[in-house]
């Protein structure tokens, strides 16, 4: 996990450069309208929408913004109807790829996300020959510069945390989806510094690639991310740090 999950850091610190060209807000504000209208618009009640939320918080969305989206969403607006479609592939070195996509042209998604697999080496898969190598778990990672070992192993599994490991400058807190924001909530009142927190698709196992077959599933990567109607791109890949540093 822990080269999908620097991966994933160096992403984060890129798209707060790139929310000033709205790329970023518009996704956000997208995500919480659809939240908002499938299970309404409190987010104590619709875990979807507390992340969402979260979210759209921790990349300077202003609250008006993000109360639009709701009002939005939970009002019953009219306008553009999206739905949520995941696409199954593989990138260059066998590298296991799953994309979630918000869109509201099913036909477009499509071909922009295999033309993108094609682009960089890759290729899309029927559904489900992938997506049984991922779990959905929560990950939390916490800055190890800035917190000891001893605070955070006790605040996260006394909290329902399932596992608390070291990778690289963090350490990653996984926990089970439903017992999510409980450890979250927990690792903030202890005060310690979360890098990133979501409820995401980690991979079982992982493939280790190098050379140019590490920077074509990176590029692949990163292009799917900057679509627009995609929310989310997970893959197993296992990556040195010399080359994820390189996209940042």
């Amino acid at each position: 996990m822990s080269g999908h999950s620097k991966w994933h850091n160096i992403r984060l610190k890129k798209e707060k450069v790139d929310q000033v060209r709205g790329k970023l807000f518009s996704k956000l504000a997208r995500e919480i309208a659809v939240a908002a209208k499938e299970g309404g618009g409190d987010p104590d009640g619709n875990p979807r929408l507390r992340t969402a939320i979260d979210h759209a918080r921790e990349a300077g969305m202003p609250n008006d913004n993000i109360q639009r989206a709701i009002q939005r969403g939970a009002g019953g607006a009219e306008g553009a109807t999206f739905e949520t479609i995941t696409y199954e592939g593989y990138a260059p070195g066998g590298v296991a790829v799953l994309v979630e996509v918000l869109t509201d042209n099913r036909n477009r998604a499509a071909s922009d996300v295999r033309n993108l697999f094609t682009r960089y080496g890759g290729a899309l898969s029927e559904a489900g020959s992938v997506s049984w190598m991922f779990d959905r778990q929560g990950l939390i990672t916490v800055d190890r510069s800035k917190a000891k070992e001893d605070d955070v192993l006790s605040t996260a599994l006394e909290a329902g945390a399932e596992d608390v490991r070291t990778s690289g400058d963090v350490y990653e807190i996984v926990t089970p989806p439903d017992r999510f924001f409980k450890v979250k909530q927990a690792v903030e009142r202890a005060r310690l510094p979360i890098v990133s927190a979501d409820i995401m698709m980690v991979p079982k196992t992982t493939v280790r690639v190098e050379g140019k077959e590490a920077q074509q599933v990176l590029r692949l990567m990163d292009a799917l991310e900057d679509h627009d109607d995609v929310q989310h791109a997970y893959a197993n890949f296992d990556i040195p740090d010399e080359i994820l540093q390189q996209v940042g």
